[in-house]
């Protein structure tokens, strides 16, 4: 038995889109008399998807102003994608080397923002599939997502991982009976990845963990 499935997280684990998802928020917040996000603020907030991160700035009082904040942000965002956005260091290199397996990106953005901004970067043809918020009944750290990638692709728990950078992603995999790899370099401190099996602080050391892993599954 062998790693066949590499699930890979999108924001903050191939691609930093923290600025533009703090410029489209601003954008989207401006009008409501909030004041502007840091590229900080936003991170610390970033990982459930952004119906919950809007969720979390309105708060229960303005609860009702969620809607209309999300449609400006969404129609900013989709027309600025990639106007700051960058693929982390080694991404492309490294999945140029992992062309034996089957790749999958389970991202908290909807599914037609995370083909658009995969697309826009080069990077949409390295994966089989790709999963959204809106793909499955629920989103990560539900296992759900994860399940069905399983699924459509024919193969086991036990030659499955997920790459992320986000406790959401450790969580999910976990609750799916998978390998969790996360990331040190994107949006959440080292505290909050300890639950992973593996942790990684550059994106170029996935291969060598991989054998690693696939040498305890002979």
């Amino acid at each position: 038995m062998s790693v066949k499935l590499l699930i890979f997280d999108l924001d903050g684990t191939l691609i930093d889109t923290s600025r533009d998802i703090t410029n489209a928020l601003n954008y989207a917040l401006s009008s409501q008399g909030f004041k502007s996000l840091s590229v900080e603020d936003t991170t610390k907030m970033i990982g459930e998807g952004i119906t919950r991160l809007i969720e979390k700035i309105l708060g229960h009082d303005r609860f009702q102003e969620r809607d209309a904040v999300i449609k400006k942000f969404l129609d900013y965002y989709s027309e600025h994608l990639t106007d700051y956005s960058t693929v982390y260091p080694y991404v492309r290199e490294t999945l140029e080397q992992l062309d034996g397996y089957k790749k999958a990106v389970i991202s908290n953005k909807r599914e037609y923002l995370s083909v658009k901004l995969l697309n826009k970067l080069n990077l949409l043809d390295f994966f089989n599939m790709v999963v959204g918020s809106d793909t499955t009944s629920e989103k990560k750290p539900s296992a759900i997502p994860i399940l069905h990638v399983i699924e459509k692709f024919e193969v086991g728990s036990q030659e499955s991982i997920i790459v992320g950078d986000s406790n959401y992603d450790i969580e999910a995999g976990r609750k799916a009976g998978i390998k969790t790899i996360a990331v040190t370099y994107g949006y959440r401190e080292k505290e909050y990845l300890m639950n992973a099996d593996y942790i990684i602080d550059r994106f170029k050391d996935l291969p060598a963990i991989l054998d690693i892993i696939s040498s305890k599954l002979i």
